[in-house]
């Protein structure tokens, strides 16, 4: 039988606005009174009784249809809670960091996720209310999964370097695995998180509770209802499951186990810095190294700031591409104008680039284009682009092009890692005080920490 079009639709869309994964979940009843309660108070912010509710309510169907089994719901509400407040704390330093998603991009996300399923802005918003969920509140959660994204681009992806060395060493160990290094792998994951500074009496603990887990998960238990009732990994809600992943692309840790694992085996604990990891190889497949069509693309960039509006730098490129079209030199207004300083002085010129190594706002842009085309202003997390396409050529996999493939892989690699370990330190650093003690982690409120003064 063929599942209803909005099916399909709820699942692809609130996974940008990072809802996927979630059921209807008992909570305590409301107050006699009526009155909204607050479940948690989560810095200068506070998380309400109905909020838990509508997010619950809202994707429901969505984890009914993945047919995951169902912890107690107790046990799924403080995972939910978790997520929100996490997601409260990321949306409080964006706040705190200047990082505001203005109405126009998002109104772009909007339109891109519309035409991701074929849709009109107006068939989405009507789309979504025949799935019950209200408009004003799908906005806001793009909204601020814009903004979480901005904030992890500042204080995460920023901050990730790799040497040649890190380079070097993953050209030399390529394929030495014994596994094929374009095979991909698609992996669970559940972690057992201990705090920043854990006393060994809380990290022993941990460790206790992983081995047991490890032992449930090998006697059947259902690895994806033990990642909603157990896991405190940023994927926990949608079962625990990674993506696809080759090698290369994994943590370290991980990397060197999965070769050696089966489809269905079970690794862990695992130690690190953010506590013990669990794993399990869910399915496997592999590729062959196909040939690489690069792109020889330039671009001018307006980066928006205290003094240019969004709006300002968009218009701005406007201007630019309309004097391009009547005959003045890209090149000439690249250097003149573009904030991208690296390639401005070299008219723009970005060079030959290979599939992914640009972020995808300006990668689906420039691929739509042909020799010699002009895009209309894209938006990307660095400000707004004009590109131009000059060329494509088909190239090997040389050694290049391996490079560029070692530094991105090797990047995603950090992030994963790096990403898990900011979210545990910015969760152990703000003021959360649990109001309804059920739903604390371990069913009691913590006493919450004093907040700093101003």
């Amino acid at each position: 039988m063929v599942k209803p079009f909005m099916s399909r639709l709820s699942r692809s869309a609130l996974l940008l606005a990072g809802l996927t994964g979630l059921a209807s979940l008992p909570v305590p009843p409301a107050a006699a009174d009526g009155v909204d309660r607050i479940v948690a108070v989560v810095e200068d912010d506070v998380i309400l009784e109905s909020e838990l509710q509508k997010k619950i309510a809202a994707i429901r169907q969505g984890l009914a249809q993945s047919d995951t089994p169902m912890p107690s719901g107790i046990t799924l509400a403080r995972q939910v809670l978790d997520r929100m407040i996490l997601e409260k704390i990321q949306i409080s330093l964006a706040e705190k960091s200047g990082l505001r998603v203005d109405d126009e991009t998002l109104r772009q996300a909007v339109q891109q996720i519309a035409q991701k399923n074929n849709l009109t802005p107006e068939e989405l918003r009507g789309s979504l209310r025949a799935e019950g969920i209200e408009y004003p509140d799908f906005l806001e959660q793009i909204r601020g999964e814009l903004a979480q994204q901005r904030l992890r681009s500042n204080q995460v992806n920023s901050q990730i370097k790799i040497s040649d060395r890190e380079i070097q060493n993953w050209m030399e160990t390529r394929g030495k695995s014994g596994a094929d290094p374009n095979a991909e792998f698609l992996l669970g994951h559940i972690l057992i998180a201990t705090p920043q500074a854990a006393q060994p009496a809380a990290v022993q603990a941990a460790r206790e509770k992983a081995e047991k887990l490890v032992a449930d998960l090998r006697q059947g238990l259902d690895f994806r209802q033990a990642s909603l009732s157990s896991s405190d990994a940023s994927e926990a809600l949608k079962g625990g499951e990674l993506g696809w992943r080759k090698l290369s692309e994994m943590p370290t840790l991980f990397a060197d186990l999965v070769p050696k694992m089966k489809k269905g085996d079970i690794q862990g604990p695992i130690r690190s810095p953010s506590g013990f990891h669990l794993i399990k190889l869910l399915e496997t497949r592999g590729g062959d190294v196909q040939r690489v069509t690069k792109t020889h693309v330039r671009h001018i960039l307006i980066k928006p700031n205290e003094l240019i509006t969004n709006e300002d730098a968009r218009k701005k490129l406007e201007t630019i591409k309309t004097r391009i079209e009547a005959g003045d030199d890209f090149g000439d207004l690249a250097r003149g104008n573009s904030d991208d300083k690296g390639s401005a002085v070299k008219g723009g010129d970005l060079g030959f680039v290979a599939p992914g190594a640009l972020v995808p706002e300006f990668e689906q842009a420039m691929n739509a284009l042909g020799p010699n085309q002009f895009s209309d202003p894209v938006q990307s997390q660095f400000g707004w682009h004009l590109i131009q396409v000059l060329e494509r050529q088909e190239s090997d996999d040389t050694e290049e092009l391996l490079r560029k493939q070692a530094q991105d892989e090797i990047f995603k690699r950090k992030l994963a890692e790096e990403t898990e370990l900011w979210l545990r330190r910015i969760r152990d650093e703000a003021y959360v005080e649990y109001r309804i003690p059920e739903l604390a982690p371990d069913g009691t409120p913590p006493p919450p920490p004093a907040k700093p003064e101003p």
